[in-house]
């Protein structure tokens, strides 16, 4: 069986609501109790993709707050407790606890809590006098938020500037990979099972997969792990590849622009934790949906065509439905006709609430395809598309169609990323053109810092490239001197900065690391497999893996996701792959990143503040 993110999230969510009793999947447990549940914001976010308030209803929750409000007592009800393990939420349990607020207190926190916090609960219980009301500890590792059965993410937002200030210190560069490890472990034990873990050499994903081979390796030695995976040690059979990336190793990905649906929502409409507001109302866009589940990876001419023709089919239904009862008219079913015409009514009145929820599944897509397509002609988008995609392709550019795309329609952010993407794509950039460029970004008041950060490090990095036949530390010298210590560790790591092609690098990466092909492919990668001694030289991988989990540090989107679940379907056999990262961010938020790094080397002047994505 294929492992799915979503569904063992959900089942351990499903477990901690009913007070960590095991229930069967999509029931309840057998003694329904009745109870309050307490949140932070961040697990709130991980509950709202996963479970309605319905859904929370069913498994007997009457009532949920966050924890940084203020709430009435209720004595005679239990209350679950799931919220990160930090010192502000403890002191509010115990502030709760001793005040009584609710009557039995079930604690779930969403990582394991450290020893340091435990002794605060249980200083703070002992003080209050409430020891008795707290029922039980739990860690629950569920410190991700799962968007699709195979997409996920930390939730850890501006993780890209964090590892690449220049002005950071190494324990700020080591708290953000910790955190990273953290989110990781908690996927690793919500999938229950061991990966071979694979990793481009240096930089963050080095960093960050050295430390988690070296936690699980830890927590395998303990006499009870959490891991009940059964198999040789040694042995990769049904193990999944976990491959780590950052995301300096494909920084085009982050920001051309995207013509698919599900990547146009989220980009264009600014989706967040699969929910689009549009026109003052909120639309849910998750397995629930089966169009958006049949047609959002399609390109977005090609739903546009289908929502079409689901409204001429619901249209001719609604007539067929009419003439069969004798009403008039759209959903014009005037209960007097319907008596006279016994016949028809059963299955009329069988066929209504299919008929207003088709209706109403068409309404919402219309409505996000009306919305798209005035975004299209507003900005031009179809014009930046092209060129990005013909940049991309060629490794070379129409200069004057270029200019022309920033010249015209779009948004600042717009052309930016268009102007990034050419730095990316055409490997030779004559400074003339350049300077033609920059000048046109100018001219429409756009702030450099963004376009002349990945100027200076496609420049650092080709320099790089240039120098390591020879002394490499000198180079790493140069770059500590002009950028400072934490910056060097990853320019060192950055593989290239070049797409080189349509399909993703991502994506031809994972490939070949799935099909665990020896060569030049994959010889650049490390290997690591917590469950082979670590005095072992060298981790041997037997055969073709048959799942992968793909992380990106840095901050993912929907176009790797795609792009990753059509290799997954292309492969012969067929792979489940599952994506993952540090947050989602759309173009625009990326691009506020760069930017963000740009003013901090003294790049282009000042931005302004980001807001953080999921």
């Amino acid at each position: 069986m294929a492992l799915s993110i979503r569904q063992r999230q959900t089942d351990a969510v499903v477990k901690m609501l009913n007070l960590n009793i095991s229930v069967v999947s999509g029931g309840t447990a057998d003694e329904e109790v009745y109870k309050v549940l307490i949140l932070d914001r961040f697990c709130r976010d991980i509950l709202s993709p996963l479970i309605r308030v319905n859904d929370l209803r069913k498994h007997g929750v009457t009532l949920f707050f966050t924890i940084d409000k203020e709430r009435q007592v209720i004595p005679d009800v239990p209350a679950v407790y799931f919220v990160q393990p930090t010192a502000a939420n403890v002191e509010r349990i115990i502030r709760d606890a001793s005040k009584g607020v609710y009557e039995t207190f079930h604690l779930n926190f969403s990582s394991s809590i450290p020893r340091s916090l435990l002794e605060n609960l249980a200083a703070g219980s002992l003080k209050g006098d409430c020891t008795q009301r707290i029922s039980k500890v739990f860690d629950q590792y569920l410190e991700f938020i799962t968007l699709e059965h195979g997409m996920f993410s930390l939730g850890q937002p501006l993780t890209y500037v964090q590892l690449n200030d220049p002005h950071a210190e190494d324990k700020d560069v080591e708290m953000t990979v910790e955190s990273i490890v953290n989110g990781l472990f908690c996927v690793i034990v919500t999938l229950g099972v061991v990966p071979i873990i694979c990793c481009p050499k240096g930089g963050p994903a080095e960093m960050v997969a050295s430390q988690l081979d070296s936690r699980l390796r830890s927590h395998l030695n303990e006499r009870n792990n959490l891991f009940m995976e059964a198999g040789h040690l040694g042995s990769s059979f049904q193990r999944p590849v976990l491959c780590i990336f950052d995301r300096n190793f494909e920084l085009t990905a982050a920001l051309q622009h995207v013509w698919s649906y599900r990547p146009m929502v989220h980009d264009i409409l600014g989706m967040k934790l699969n929910r689009v507001v549009q026109g003052g109302k909120p639309y849910e866009l998750d397995d629930s949906d089966p169009f958006w589940v049949a047609n959002s990876s399609a390109p977005f001419p090609k739903v546009a065509e289908v929502v079409e023709l689901e409204l001429k089919k619901y249209k001719q239904d609604i007539e067929a439905v009419n003439r069969k009862t004798g009403a008039k008219g759209e959903m014009s079913f005037d209960e007097q006709e319907l008596l006279g015409n016994t016949k028809h009514l059963m299955n009329a009145v069988n066929s209504l609430p299919e008929l207003t929820e088709r209706k109403k599944m068409i309404d919402k897509h219309t409505n996000l395809a009306t919305a798209l397509l005035g975004e299209i002609k507003s900005r031009s988008l179809d014009g930046f598309y092209n060129i990005e995609d013909d940049m991309l392709g060629r490794g070379s550019v129409d200069k004057n169609a270029l200019l022309s795309v920033l010249k015209g329609k779009g948004t600042k952010e717009d052309k930016l990323r268009t102007a990034i993407v050419y730095l990316l794509a055409v490997e030779t950039t004559p400074a003339t053109e350049v300077e033609a460029i920059e000048g046109a970004l100018r001219e429409a008041d756009i702030g450099l810092s963004s376009f002349l950060y990945v100027k200076k490090m496609k420049s650092l990095n080709s320099t790089f490239a240039a120098a390591t036949a020879g002394n490499r530390n000198n180079l790493v010298d140069w770059a500590e001197k002009l950028y400072g210590q934490s910056l060097s560790a990853v320019t060192a790591g950055v593989k290239s900065l070049l797409s080189g092609g349509r399909q993703l690098a991502v994506t031809r990466a994972v490939e070949a690391l799935l099909e665990a092909r020896a060569g030049p492919e994959t010889e650049a990668y490390l290997t690591f497999d917590p469950r082979v001694p670590k005095s072992s030289s060298k981790v041997h991988i037997q055969g073709s893996f048959k799942e992968a989990i793909v992380f990106m540090i840095g901050g993912g989107n929907y176009n790797e996701f795609l792009s990753l679940q059509e290799l997954g379907q292309r492969l012969q056999p067929a792979r489940n792959i599952m994506y993952g990262t540090t947050e989602v961010l759309s173009g625009k938020e990326f691009v506020e990143q760069l930017s963000t790094l740009g003013t901090k080397m003294g790049l282009g002047g000042s931005q302004g503040v980001i807001a953080p994505a999921m």
